[in-house]
């Protein structure tokens, strides 16, 4: 379940921090009783970013296969060896 904390505990930024590492999800943080902002964990950023490029590229594929833009792979694989001579 992710956490929410009003935006005035952002002062004590160690305790915050340790909360961030030791989080598997983003902690939300309110302002007047509003959602304001999120923070969350250098590592978790890069594990998220990660997924985001991923699923980005899931969907790039799958218009592909949409609109026909596929090759076989047989075919596919005999000119890249024969590029390469291997």
């Amino acid at each position: 379940m992710p956490e929410i904390i009003p935006i005035r505990d952002l002062k004590n930024t160690s305790k915050i921090s340790q909360k961030c590492h030791e989080s598997k999800e983003p902690i939300f943080v309110t302002k007047n009783g509003y959602g304001d902002m999120v923070i969350m964990s250098m590592e978790m950023y890069k594990e998220k970013m990660f997924m985001f490029d991923v699923y980005d590229k899931l969907i790039a594929a799958e218009e592909q296969l949409k609109e026909g833009k596929v090759l076989d792979g047989e075919a596919s694989l005999k000119s890249i060896r024969e590029k390469y001579n291997v």
